[in-house]
């Protein structure tokens, strides 16, 4: 299994959107417009557009709890591309690197942000570990660095619901199994309790991968369709 059959659904700007700006008072909310009503209209030119200024500050204005979206919308707006986004990610903060992120399934078409993906997963945070395993890493990784990514979620105790389409991943994933087998028995071997998450996704991998199914053929038993 390289990557899922079915494409997930496209996140929605403008619904994200309505949804914190029924969250926010009303100054927040004009902060919000102005700010992305610059970062569509801002070419980029200069040594720092208005609207990563807005990036920055968006956590004193918006509040801690709806920054991460509010620094998504603006990266969407301005149409960031992998160079901004790698050096607003080398350069931010924990929250800014996770608002990068969980930005990427919306700014980034291809794998060309795959290597923050990466390097987001080598942390040792589990907030930005999380980060890493949503949408676009559910596009772009491939087979063996997703299946580290889920392995990870369970070494630093990053709930497995933080990974975007996992079930549709791991159907059909014996190699998967495998990993997730042989880390149950290095805890059990340890005298460590084995996470109720790793037990659920091995039962994911038994699931027939999207587009397939078994139907019993005539004489009996299972056959692949």
């Amino acid at each position: 299994m390289s990557h899922p059959t079915s494409a997930p659904p496209q996140p929605d700007p403008a619904a994200i959107r309505r949804t914190l700006a029924a969250q926010l008072d009303a100054d927040a909310r004009a902060w919000l417009d102005t700010a992305l009503t610059e970062a569509a209209e801002d070419p980029g030119n200069g040594p720092l557009p208005a609207w990563e200024r807005r990036f920055a500050e968006a956590g004193r204005v918006v509040g801690a709890d709806h920054a991460g979206t509010a620094r998504v919308l603006l990266l969407h707006a301005a149409g960031a591309g992998t160079a901004t986004l790698t050096r607003l990610y080398q350069e931010g903060s924990g929250a800014e690197r996770r608002a990068v992120l969980d930005a990427l399934a919306l700014t980034v078409a291809g794998p060309d942000a795959v290597g923050l993906v990466e390097d987001a997963l080598r942390a040792n945070d589990t907030g930005i570990v999380a980060a890493a395993v949503g949408l676009y890493a559910a596009r772009h990784l491939d087979a063996h660095a997703w299946r580290h990514a889920v392995l990870k979620c369970l070494f630093t105790g990053v709930p497995l619901t933080a990974v975007a389409q996992l079930a549709e991943r791991a159907a059909g994933d014996g190699e998967l199994d495998r990993m997730l087998a042989d880390f149950a028995a290095e805890r059990a071997a340890a005298g460590r309790a084995v996470p109720a998450d790793l037990t659920a996704a091995r039962a994911l991998t038994e699931a027939a991968p999207p587009g397939r199914t078994t139907t019993p053929p005539a004489g009996g038993g299972a056959k692949e369709n």
